[in-house]
């Protein structure tokens, strides 16, 4: 259940960390996990959502430059930085407190490739230079889903951040109207090119936006290019292989991920 008194700033809420034997988990109250840990294997992805937006390795499999949107307990940032060697990684995160935890929840130290940046995330966007691979928007306040990170102008700038071969993902709750609404926008965004991938339980849905031609051809090479992924990522998309197919709408790549599944 929420508090009774709503913060005066959300971005700027205290999380706190729940415990048990087998994970940690990061909250901002107990209606919802913001992020799981698993003790056996920190840099896991225990979350099916998580491990769904990792999909995008079979479209853009060796990405040169990740943005990331939100840290939360850094299990996407500290998976990237482990298992994609070769990625210059910035993560930007509004709330002091959150990153604060980031020790908690094994998230590496700055070095030369990784860094976590405290910012708006929308600002953050709007006044890059650089133009990235892989732009991952999983920002997530107390409310929910920050306006700044849900309007039109903010996924315009989220395509203007790519390089010519982006993609972004961007991770939504999959609460009606508002998702199709979000998606909507973030189509015209991208000029319709994008795919969109529940989760496992349904509670999100991903989308993934970026150029037709790249979607197609994963589709077409489904079945190889899963087979050309290092096992740690067949593992973590294993569960998600067949559900990312069909996203991707080729009846091809569906039936090569159903055998995979």
């Amino acid at each position: 259940m929420f508090n009774d008194f709503s913060p005066i700033d959300p971005d700027n809420v205290q999380p706190y960390v729940y415990e048990d034997e087998r994970s940690l988990s990061l909250h901002f109250d107990m209606s919802s996990t913001q992020s799981r840990m698993l003790r056996a294997d920190p840099y896991a992805l225990a979350l099916d959502y998580t491990r769904t937006m990792m999909g995008f390795v079979l479209v853009q499999p060796r990405p040169e430059s990740i943005l990331m949107i939100g840290l939360g307990g850094g299990s996407l940032a500290k998976y990237c930085h482990k298992h994609l060697p070769e990625a210059d990684i910035t993560v930007v995160e509004i709330n002091p407190h959150v990153i604060a935890m980031r020790e908690a929840f094994f998230v590496p130290a700055d070095d030369a490739r990784f860094r976590v940046v405290q910012d708006d995330g929308a600002r953050f966007v709007a006044r890059t230079g650089r133009r990235h691979d892989l732009l991952m928007v999983d920002g997530f306040s107390y409310d929910g889903q920050p306006e700044a990170l849900s309007t039109p102008a903010f996924y315009r700038g989220c395509r203007a951040a790519l390089s010519p071969r982006g993609m972004a993902v961007v991770n939504l709750h999959n609460e009606e109207p508002e998702c199709g609404v979000l998606v909507g926008r973030i189509a015209r965004a991208f000029d319709g090119d994008l795919c969109t991938v529940p989760s496992e339980c349904a509670g999100n849905r991903l989308v993934f936006a970026g150029r037709s031609a790249d979607f197609d051809r994963c589709s077409m090479d489904f079945e190889a290019r899963w087979a050309a992924l290092a096992e740690v990522h067949r593992r973590t998309l294993r569960s998600c292989a067949a559900r990312f197919a069909r996203g991707l709408h080729r009846p091809t790549a569906t039936a090569s991920a159903r055998e995979i599944a």
